[in-house]
């Protein structure tokens, strides 16, 4: 199970998610639990990021499912939350988000929103709901050994790591470093990064990816060139699966 974080609001985290579930086989679902920026519709509140997540699953699960908290202002959620006399904690957002399907399928991510710090409320951070998914996951398998029992659930997958998306743009060498510590000092696993050029006009490209890859420690998952249509079909090529230690 992967859990795709950013450098920043804007990094690609949605392409990028929807190009590693378009290549993935067998069973698979990706997860939004928090979205701001939805549209009104007939059914509800949408989101573009995650309904291009959900056309790429194919384990049957509803829009709510996929994401659970969505408010319609494109603002930060914490913000948007408190418009509507609402709270985001960390407990919250895990009890919304967990469904079954992200440890039964053979393959399943959760995007983010924003970075890795995104606020939520009382000084939490979405990073402290991954830290509560990481440590539920740890103590099912210390109990059930190299399964987790999750909702009457046996599965193989007992382990949560982080894809991070690295927008390439100037000043993205810091951002990307100043993640990778905040992941490491989390206790996570960076499972592997992924360059997207989201500056279509970026100087010394190539010269920034061999800093990165000199400077990262985790695998390098793949360079997606800026997409004049970026779908998941056409960025799928440029990445790789992450490989689950």
């Amino acid at each position: 199970m992967y859990f795709v974080t950013g450098t920043d609001t804007d990094s690609g985290k949605t392409l990028i998610s929807a190009a590693l579930l378009a290549k993935a086989q067998g069973h698979k679902c990706g997860f939004k639990p928090i979205a701001s920026g939805c549209e009104m519709t007939d059914d509800g509140l949408r989101n573009r990021d995650a309904l291009m997540l959900m056309a790429q699953s194919n384990m049957g699960l509803a829009y709510q499912e996929i994401n659970p908290i969505s408010f319609e202002p494109a603002i930060a959620p914490h913000i948007a939350a408190l418009q509507v006399n609402a709270a985001l904690s960390a407990q919250g957002v895990f009890d919304a988000m967990f469904h079954p399907a992200m440890v039964n399928a053979d393959f399943a991510l959760i995007e983010g929103a924003g970075g890795w710090r995104l606020p939520l409320c009382n000084g939490e951070y979405l990073s402290d709901t991954v830290k509560l998914l990481q440590t539920q996951l740890q103590q099912e398998t210390s109990t059930y050994g190299n399964s987790v029992q999750l909702s009457h659930a046996v599965t193989k997958n007992t382990k949560i790591e982080v894809v991070l998306v690295v927008g390439m743009k100037l000043g993205c060498l810091n951002h990307a470093l100043l993640t990778q510590e905040a992941l490491l000092a989390d206790g996570l696993s960076i499972a592997g990064w992924v360059a997207n050029q989201v500056d279509a006009d970026m100087a010394f490209i190539d010269e920034n990816l061999q800093s990165l890859q000199h400077m990262m420690q985790a695998p390098f998952l793949g360079y997606v060139p800026h997409l004049a249509n970026p779908t998941a079909d056409n960025a799928v090529a440029y990445v790789q699966l992450p490989m689950s230690e």
